[in-house]
């Protein structure tokens, strides 16, 4: 069976290599002819449209045998050809047509007309290339493909039947299947060379030159291979040089064949090493044949423009490179660093080379294409994409496995930074750039996460702890805390070599660089000082910052003169300047530590904003913005600011009077002298800021008071939630003047936000979570001076005169829902204090109600009802008089389902009596004030606007 597939192969093979000869030549005619018809045409002759039936490819190719037939015409010819477009036709070109068609019939001159239309239709739709119909598949590609698999297999069962049959000794089999080899790539080339153009441009990936290579150079590699693994024939090394001569030749051919003929050549490159091995195998020549290999694929793909191959052939040194990495016994970083840098070099030098692009102007005419889409998808793309990870990857395992390779963190610096080289030299580069960065901040994170590197106690070179009982780890090595830094400041000179670079040609790809160059390198040197570091005071993480911070502002300062065009959005000065705001904090955790570090950051961020005097920077006030972000982190970090066991005792004058108060101090100091400021948002976020520490000392100094000087994470008592709720009505008071004296939406929506927000608090802790009725908090010895006094009657209050000085000045909504508040909490303290002249300190809800005590609530509501209505009327509020009607409301309720039920004798009835006379004398009142009022308008409400 196996012999008579054979031959059906080999038949079909023939077949389609005779088909094709003759339809090339059918072809070629057709061109020929259609040449002719032009050179008619030129020549001013009438020719008739080509008959039907001339086939495909003839047709797609007219415009092109028309352009070089008008190549060869002279320039003064005044004909142009049916190409040319129609131009207006006067008297004299009229007068010219009758002299020269004067004996011409009047149907020749019609006919040459239409065979003018004709030809110039068809040079239009030249271009577009016609769907490929299936007989062209099957009869032009997939018998192409067939046939050259059964060639491949033809030879393969002809040297497995000798094999079988004994017919010939293994070296004559050998031999002649290396002749058949030989015999496929020169008849390959000989119909490479007899075969025209024509084919090789509607054929590009069925090329039959190409398969018959192909299949040549396969069975060459494995008579090279069976020579070596089965019978021995030749040793390792010979079979390595001849195995790579095939497949570099495969590559070479590849020029002259197609693409597909070079992935064929790479890929038996690539698993030439895999098939040869030795008892002494190198690392330097394993990955000098790689580089040599992916050299002469990446020059092949140079020369042609090809991308999927250089592709794979990036994919393969990077298979390599980690496959050797992860797997030797002893691993040698020196022959995988130099490969891949070959790699990097070939990159830059190699493809695609100078190429670089402007993305500052667009063609006349033309839609500019967005930026960032141009940006992100640059020439070539895959090969720079598939290189970058060919580089990132390899560099990765080496961080990961610094413990127990030697010099494996110097082959990744070396290849971060080759990769952020090319990134910065090539306008290309931009997946390069980006994966240098990623690289390096995973890499030195993961190199310092590892146990070995994270136990080495740097300064002091000391031995890593153990536990009892446990075997220590063993380190190989000191942390490679200097290299760590060389890496940070290599990479900022690199990023801001780049952005020198770049801004005059591709301001987006200097964007980004400048965002790069000192991101970069702020997360390695943070990274080394919170691992590495001492926390107290470390000169050299800290001078180094220092040093960064400055060159970034000076950076800053250069590019922004350098700046010809004004507005706009200039990102790398807000990059650079942000980015050496950041080293300078760095810097201040680094030499500095407790309330001096908070200090600190807030003094530099209110020098940032005293800087616009000197240099009218937009991103200078938003650096003060960043360092309250700062402070507050440090703040939810340790909110004692020095420690607990350094904070003083002392009330109010303690380190948190400084650690909170002066930031809230240079926070307002900076929107004041913001206040001529052309940017609104960050002086009014400025405003809101020092509102909100203002308020934070405030509540942490009254915390620390009534705890001792002590600050934990107990719950408050009512007392210290009455305080914070007097300071945030104090708080929107005080917004909401300065809103009246300078308007302001930070402190008008602010002085609102903060009123809603301490409605919420009291509705939550004083009259559920902090009530003494539920928790059992003792009150005082004193009767009227005690807790319910400042945690409900003085709120009461505070909340009533805040809606008296937010009348006509706030939405009638709030002032309606302060009013109710202070209603709210007045009520709480009259039953409270009720429930405390019948208890005494305590008043817990598990003592139950006695029955003058319950008379007693009716009587003081009743009476809490009608006073309210008196203030409401001297006010002319409404809604306070609605407050008092629903106090009434709630007393009578409470007379008819409770007393009647729990009150008994003489109790009973005042109960009903004085209910009775007080809704009569309430009656009386308002028949008064609504009859005073007839006839005229109620005057304006309390929380109505002005």
């Amino acid at each position: 069976m196996l012999e008579i597939l054979s031959l059906v192969a080999i038949g079909l093979a023939l077949y389609t290599l005779n088909a094709s000869r003759n339809s090339a030549r059918k072809i070629g005619d057709e061109v020929m002819r259609l040449k002719r018809e032009v050179e008619a045409l030129k020549a001013g002759g009438v020719v008739l449209p080509a008959a039907e039936g001339t086939g495909e490819a003839a047709s797609v190719d007219v415009a092109e045998a028309a352009r070089e037939a008008a190549a060869d015409e002279p320039a003064e010819t005044p004909f142009a050809g049916p190409w040319a477009g129609p131009k207006p036709v006067t008297t004299d070109d009229v007068e010219k047509g009758r002299a020269i068609f004067g004996g011409v019939p009047a149907e020749a001159a019609a006919a040459s007309d239409t065979a003018e239309e004709a030809v110039a239709a068809q040079s239009v739709a030249a271009p577009v290339k016609p769907k490929e119909s299936f007989e062209s598949r099957i009869g032009a590609r997939w018998a192409v493909w067939v046939g050259g698999i059964a060639l491949a297999l033809g030879g393969i069962f002809m040297v497995k039947y000798s094999i079988e049959a004994g017919l010939l000794s293994p070296a004559v089999r050998l031999s002649l299947a290396a002749v058949f080899g030989l015999v496929l790539v020169a008849i390959g080339e000989f119909v490479r060379r007899r075969t025209q153009p024509l084919i090789a441009n509607a054929f590009q990936n069925a090329m039959i030159p190409g398969v018959l290579t192909a299949a040549g150079a396969i069975t060459l590699f494995a008579v090279t291979y069976v020579s070596y693994e089965f019978y021995g024939y030749v040793g390792p090394v010979a079979a390595f040089v001849l195995l790579a001569a095939v497949s570099f030749a495969t590559i070479g051919l590849s020029l002259l064949h197609g693409q597909a003929l070079a992935g064929l050549g790479l890929l038996a490159s690539m698993l030439t090493p895999a098939l040869v091995s030795t008892d002494e195998p190198s690392a330097w020549s394993l990955f000098g044949f790689l580089s040599v290999a992916w050299l002469a694929t990446f020059a092949a793909s140079r020369i042609r423009s090809w991308q999927v191959v250089p592709a794979l052939a990036n994919g393969g040194m990077a298979l390599w490179a980690l496959l050797y990495l992860a797997g030797a016994e002893t691993v040698d970083v020196v022959p995988v660093l130099a490969a891949l840098l070959v790699l990097v070099l070939g990159h830059g030098l190699i493809w695609p080379g100078a190429i670089a692009f402007d993305d500052t102007s667009a063609p006349a005419g033309a839609t500019p294409a967005d930026p960032f889409d141009k940006l992100l998808a640059p020439p070539a793309v895959a090969v720079s994409l598939t290189g970058a990870l060919a580089v990132v990857f390899p560099a990765l395992v080496l961080a990961s496995r610094v413990p127990t390779i030697t010099h494996a963190d110097y082959g990744f610096v070396i290849l971060v930074m080759a990769l952020a080289v090319l990134g910065a030299l090539r306008g290309w580069a931009i997946y390069p750039a980006i994966f240098s960065a990623i690289g390096a901040v995973v890499g030195v994170t993961t190199m310092v996460a590892l146990p070995g590197g994270a136990l080495i106690d740097t300064f002091g070179g000391l031995a890593p702890p153990t536990l009892e009982g446990t075997t220590p780890i063993p380190v190989l090595g000191t942390a490679p805390v200097n290299l760590l830094l060389v890496l940070a400041v290599a990479y900022a000179a690199v990023g801001l070599a780049a952005v020198r670079l770049r801004i005059a040609g591709s301001l987006h790809f200097a964007a980004l660089w400048s965002l790069l160059a000192p991101a970069v390198p702020f997360a390695i040197l943070a990274v080394s000082f919170l691992h590495f570091g001492n926390l107290s005071f470390d000169a050299k993480h800290g001078l180094l910052a220092v040093l960064l911070g400055l060159v970034f502002f000076a950076a800053a300062e250069t590019f922004s003169r350098k700046r010809t065009e004004e507005g706009g959005l200039f990102i790398p000065q807000w990059t650079l300047a942000s980015g050496g705001f950041a080293f300078l904090v760095l810097a201040l955790h680094a030499l500095t530590d407790g309330l001096v570090t908070t200090l600190g950051v807030a003094a530099l961020g209110t020098a940032a904003v005293f800087a616009t005097r000197v240099r009218a920077w937009p991103v200078l006030p938003w650096l003060m913005a960043g360092a309250a972000a700062v402070v507050v982190g440090r703040i939810a970090w340790e909110p004692t600011i020095v420690g607990a066991a350094n904070l003083s005792k002392t009330p109010v004058f303690n380190q948190l009077l400084a650690g909170y108060g002066i930031p809230a101090a240079l926070l307002a100091l900076s929107a004041f002298e913001l206040r001529r400021w052309p940017g609104e948002r960050i002086r009014n976020l400025l405003q809101a800021l020092a509102s909100l520490f203002l308020l934070l000392t405030a509540a942490i100094l009254v915390r620390h008071a009534m705890n001792g000087g002590v600050l934990d994470s107990s719950v408050p008592t009512l007392g210290e939630q009455a305080t914070y709720t007097l300071l945030v009505i104090g708080a929107s008071a005080i917004m909401m003047s300065l809103d009246l004296k300078s308007p302001s939406p930070v402190f008008r929506y602010g002085s609102m936000a903060v009123g809603v927000l301490s409605v919420l608090s009291i509705a939550s802790a004083h009259f559920i979570g902090l009530n003494p009725y539920f928790t059992g908090e003792l009150l005082g010895k004193w009767p009227f001076v005690d807790l319910l006094f400042v945690g409900y009657l003085l709120p009461g209050i505070a909340y009533g005169g805040l809606a008296w000085y937010a009348r006509g000045r706030r939405p009638m909504p709030y002032v309606i829902m302060l009013a109710l508040a202070g209603v709210a909490l007045a009520f709480a303290w009259v039953t409270l204090s009720v429930r405390r002249y019948w208890h005494g300190e305590g008043i817990a809800d598990w003592k139950g109600f006695l029955q003058p005590e319950t008379y007693t609530y009716s009587v003081v509501w009743l009476l809490l009802g009608v006073a309210l209505l008196v203030v409401g009327s001297k006010f002319d509020s409404k809604s306070i008089r609605l407050a008092s009607a629903g106090l009434v409301l709630i007393a009578v309720v409470k007379v008819f389902l409770i007393d009647m039920a729990n009150l008994e004798g003489i109790l009973r009835a005042l109960s009903f009596i004085g209910l009775g006379a007080v809704l009569i004398g309430i009656g009386l009142f308002y028949q008064k004030i609504l009859s005073g009022k007839s006839g005229t308008s109620e005057k304006a409400e309390l929380n109505v606007e002005a």
